[in-house]
């Protein structure tokens, strides 16, 4: 697959330069591969989050305003060395400890797990919140098994939104697991993405399949459906995600009147065109329930290099929660305005 690049073995670097400079002053480049801002108020709790290049605008595009202070950068779809997770840690700190919010990847928990002993060695406090959305990776009884995908979004746009105004690290640490908690989400794969240092495709699938419960790094989901139209595969996916909070016993069913977050994410290579059909089937399936759209994010914001898929995300929200969604964020791949469309 072609890749506009130079050096295979240095595009993860090449793009972090890239991204400070697209920031334009706004973030810094801090370390050996971490993305920080370039202004952090003293006292405030911090939050730090990170992962693999090549999703971008994942994770490193969501520092800014409201949004993450930090990030840390590891090579494409793999995970941040421990020195480059304590180095982002140390340049985020400002004396309240620091928040780890990344998806649940074993190579990101190792790293980051050592990355925080290596804070406490240097007294800095850090807790850690794993995001595990993806229904299709574990049953709701294992959910500590799952991985992060799409919906390390909203929860880090609720939880960047918090950071800007809890006193504790323990208050960012319950906002983070609460809109965890709450969020559910489900992708599918029609064709793959493809790592730059080969060039070759992360997997093959036959034309007629989609492959369902594919990660964001090309990983193998839970199974292949045949091909079928955006409505039929929309429903099928909401109904996926309507019966894990149904099984769930640590939270209640989606039922008519809750209030969601409806997130309609490309994995790379999918249109707009497409997520717009696909939006207006999600919509009808979640009437149908009763369940009201408080917001609605439609884009390529966790993508797979050029892989042609689909996810949806729900979070459902709570007067708290809506608060920190509400509030206006900026950075040089995802911005809201203050408030919620149409509202």
């Amino acid at each position: 697959m072609k890749k506009l690049i130079n050096d295979p073995l240095k595009v993860a670097d090449e793009l972090v330069e890239g991204l400070v400079d697209a920031y334009n002053g706004e973030c810094r480049h801090v370390g050996t591969r971490s993305i920080v801002k370039t202004h952090i108020p003293e006292n405030k709790v911090a939050l730090l989050v990170g992962g693999g290049s090549g999703h971008e605008p994942i994770y490193h595009g969501l520092v800014g305003r409201n949004l993450a202070d930090g990030a840390a950068c590891g090579d494409i779809f793999a995970a941040p060395p421990p020195n480059i997770v304590f180095e982002a840690t140390e340049a985020v700190h400002r004396g309240k400890g620091v928040l780890y919010l990344y998806g649940n990847y074993a190579g990101d928990v190792m790293n980051f797990d050592i990355g925080a002993e290596l804070a406490d060695d240097e007294e800095i406090e850090v807790r850690t919140v794993l995001i595990w959305d993806d229904v299709c990776s574990a049953p709701p009884s294992q959910k500590q098994n799952r991985r992060g995908i799409a919906g390390l979004v909203p929860v880090v746009k609720i939880t960047g939104a918090a950071s800007q105004s809890v006193a504790t690290l323990a208050e960012l640490e319950a906002v983070a697991k609460k809109a965890v908690l709450q969020t559910r989400s489900v992708g599918v794969s029609m064709s793959p993405g493809s790592i730059p240092a080969t060039g070759k495709p992360t997997f093959e699938i036959d034309p007629d399949k989609i492959g369902l419960g594919m990660g964001i790094h090309g990983e193998p989901g839970v199974g292949e459906i045949p091909m079928a139209t955006a409505d039929e595969l929309s429903a099928r996916m909401l109904q996926y995600i309507f019966e894990d909070f149904e099984k769930d016993d640590e939270v209640e069913p989606l039922a008519a009147g809750d209030e969601v977050l409806l997130f309609v994410n490309s994995l790379g290579a999918t249109t707009m065109m497409e997520l717009l059909i696909a939006l207006r089937a999600a919509k009808k399936c979640l009437a149908e329930k009763g369940i009201q759209i408080f917001d609605v994010l439609v884009g390529p914001l966790v993508t797979c290099q050029e892989m042609s898929g689909i996810s949806f995300s729900l979070t459902r929200l709570d007067d708290e929660l809506k608060k920190y969604w509400e509030m206006p964020c900026q950075s040089v791949c995802f911005s809201k305005m203050e408030g919620r469309y149409g509202g």
